[in-house]
């Protein structure tokens, strides 16, 4: 039969080539593999000690597949693939033709694992509330109203005003009433999950440091009860019953502020889109009742005391005191990473806390808050062991999905995160390894920050592709699907601003510098990439409308109502409608066509639907001869341009080009990005429907 062709083997876990693709115990799983027509001898399934052959089913085109059935009980099932032609002999895992066969790159059926259907592929939308649209001036944080790490809280009066170095007491504003005003316009842009930063009442504006996780701060929300006089500058002192207290701790406000998040829910609900809490678990706040370091909650009759203030509080286990005879007031407690505004939870020494949290977890996506799914912050760091850590994640799953078998979890984290990926953690992450980090090294040499430039990473095809070889087989597929794929977030510096190149940070380049130099062209690539890759798109409040920003704070911009980047929000909303017409971006297949250089393509495909998205990152033209029999495409068929981003703009003028000998034939100009699709009669029809 002569050499296998690589290029046409193919397997993923997809319900293309794995059906069902979330198995529960008992199921029985057919699981497919491709191969180039009439090329190979045998194709056989190897899992563990066991290898049985495989029964070619059916040819089409220029392949051949076969297919075989396994029942599967309540155990991981891992599986590869042998295919042999001959005395010649090849494996096939997640790195696709390999070596390789260390446990990690083999596929696997989780038997029971299911994330949630309305996820898969979803596109997601990241606010952080206080700098999205302030809709309701009535609740804005007031300067003085309280003091936060030493110094008075700022209302910030200039919307338009950047952010300060020292950013946490700075207030513009933003509230969820402000997101409601603004649903007609991320409705029109195509959005279906809105992720908020945190929202539990807390005294920072990114609201990392919980105070009371039972209650949506009314800042954000709605204030009853205004009573109370602010303190004059210098003689603000949290012990006593500060404008803070009435506005904030007063139990009036905290209930009327839940009861506006239920509305809240409903309304975005009511326009088909979801909801994400970010909730942040490992650590609370000094602030935090439990604590009281600030003193706010002391000689209230409402609530026992805090842990900072008596050793005999009923919240002394919550925390690790590390002098137990420093009382009153015992400051030598851990926090996160050494902050002390930042108290580490102590669940193993309380299992008071740890119910409570677990209530936590399913309160909110419970009636009458019925939120969509969670977002866990420093998710690998909550305990003190990762043994704990494992137990307290998979307790968090079962209470989530008990309360709503329909809720996603998202977690925060860095690495490899395969250990809380196995179908009793973690849906999926938000993913820095397979997107973030490596699209940007590849379009633009830079570190997530804008702290390093790299520009041998850059182009660098190769590096590119290695990177996601070697890191997405962390996940399996039903995590794969939902993971949350972001450009840009409030960590990390803006991605427009990381295509100037400009290294360093807001306190010493300066926030103009931020804007100086940048490629929207790159940008659309990015961009384009993004919205038809595998995942869960995640945009970044703002990226839509040109918003550039150094790293946290100067990434936490408001959004520039009024003096948006109209083209880039057309960009992305045309990016969005094409993505949703074309199921295969959202659940498909997908196989790299191009990796040369500045230029990549990669086609998805699914039921007679085929998308190729083409990027060339270079300042020349180049023309390209793209092998797209291998997405399975017919020969004949015009593929149809839907959208062409070039260095001054994009068009969604067509264009055709012929499938011919399998190939087709592309001019990509400069900093450019095209997508092409073409849907077979069968695929039409079944849109129609």
């Amino acid at each position: 039969m002569g050499k296998i062709n690589q290029q046409a083997l193919y397997a993923d876990e997809s319900s293309v080539y794995r059906i069902p693709l979330e198995a529960k115990p008992g199921d029985r799983v057919t699981l497919r593999f491709r191969t180039g027509k009439d090329n190979v001898d045998k194709v056989y399934v190897i899992s563990g000690e066991s290898r049985w052959a495989m029964e070619k089913v059916t040819s089409k085109g220029y392949f051949d597949y076969y297919e075989t059935q396994i029942d599967v009980g309540t155990e991981l099932v891992p599986y590869f693939f042998e295919v042999r032609s001959g005395d010649e002999r090849l494996f096939y895992n997640k790195q696709n033709v390999t070596d390789d066969l260390q446990s990690c790159y083999a596929f696997g059926i989780v038997p029971g694992f299911s994330t949630p259907e309305w996820a898969k592929g979803a596109v997601m939308y990241q606010i952080y509330v206080d700098r999205f649209c302030n809709g309701d001036p009535s609740n804005d944080v007031l300067t003085g109203e309280y003091s936060y790490i030493g110094e008075q809280v700022e209302r910030v009066e200039n919307w338009d005003e950047y952010p300060k170095a020292m950013d946490v007491r700075c207030f513009y504003g933003g509230d969820l009433q402000g997101i409601l005003d603004k649903l007609d316009y991320l409705q029109d842009l195509g959005i279906e999950v809105i992720y908020m930063n945190p929202i539990f009442v807390s005294p920072s504006n990114h609201k990392y440091d919980t105070q009371d996780y039972d209650y949506i701060d009314p800042h954000f929300t709605v204030i009853k009860n205004d009573g109370g006089e602010v303190l004059p500058p210098g003689e603000l002192d949290n012990t006593k019953a500060t404008k803070y207290m009435k506005r904030v701790v007063c139990k009036e406000n905290l209930e009327a502020s839940n009861e506006f998040f239920i509305h809240f829910v409903e309304e975005v609900h009511k326009r088909g889109m979801r909801v994400l809490l970010d909730g942040v678990f490992n650590h609370c706040g000094s602030f935090n009742k439990w604590l009281d370091r600030e003193r706010l909650y002391e000689g209230d009759s409402d609530y026992e005391k805090g842990a900072y203030i008596s050793a005999d509080s009923p919240y002394r286990k919550f925390f690790k005191f590390n002098n137990k005879h420093d009382w009153p007031y015992n400051k030598y407690y851990d926090g996160w990473w050494g902050h002390d505004t930042l108290p580490k939870l102590s669940y193993e020494t309380s299992q008071e806390l740890y119910d409570y949290i677990m209530g936590i977890a399913r309160k909110w996506v419970s009636p009458p808050y019925n939120v969509d799914g969670w977002r866990l912050d420093v998710a690998a760091d909550l305990g003190w062991s990762e043994e704990f850590n494992h137990k307290f994640w998979k307790d968090f799953r079962k209470n989530v999905k008990e309360a709503n078998p329909d809720a996603v979890i998202f977690a925060e984290h860095y690495g490899d995160a395969s250990a809380w990926l196995q179908g009793d953690e973690w849906d999926s992450v938000m993913n820095y390894d397979t997107f973030m980090e490596p699209v940007t090294w590849y379009l633009t040499g830079m570190e997530k920050h804008s702290d390093a430039y790299h520009p041998e990473l850059m182009n660098n095809a190769d590096f590119f592709l290695n990177l996601l070889k070697d890191k997405t087989p962390a996940f399996y597929g039903q995590s794969y699907q939902v993971a949350m794929n972001q450009l840009s977030n409030h960590d990390h510096s803006r991605f427009l601003t990381r295509t100037n190149h400009k290294v360093g940070r807001v306190g010493e380049l300066g926030s103009h510098a931020a804007e100086e130099g940048v490629s929207r062209s790159v940008f659309r690539e990015a961009v384009t990439f993004m919205l038809t890759w595998h995942g869960a798109p995640t945009i970044y409040y703002g990226d839509e409308a040109g918003v550039c920003g150094f790293t946290d704070p100067d990434s936490r911009r408001t959004y520039p109502w009024g003096h948006e980047d109209q083209e880039l929000i057309r960009f992305h909303k045309e990016l969005i409608r094409i993505r949703k017409e074309n199921p295969a971006c959202r659940r498909g297949c997908s196989v790299w066509l191009l990796a040369d250089g500045g230029c990549i393509s990669f086609g998805r495909f699914l039921d007679g639907n085929y998308v190729v998205t083409v990027l060339n990152n270079t300042e020349e033209g180049r023309r390209l001869v793209l092998p797209v029999w291998r997405l399975e495409t017919p020969d004949g068929v015009l593929m149809n341009r839907q959208i062409m981003s070039v260095e001054d703009g994009f068009t969604l003028e067509k264009a055709y080009y012929l499938v011919w000998n399998g190939e087709i034939e592309i001019f990509m100009p400069p900093y450019s990005a095209a997508v092409l699709n073409y849907k077979s009669e069968e695929a039409v029809w079944k849109d129609y429907q």
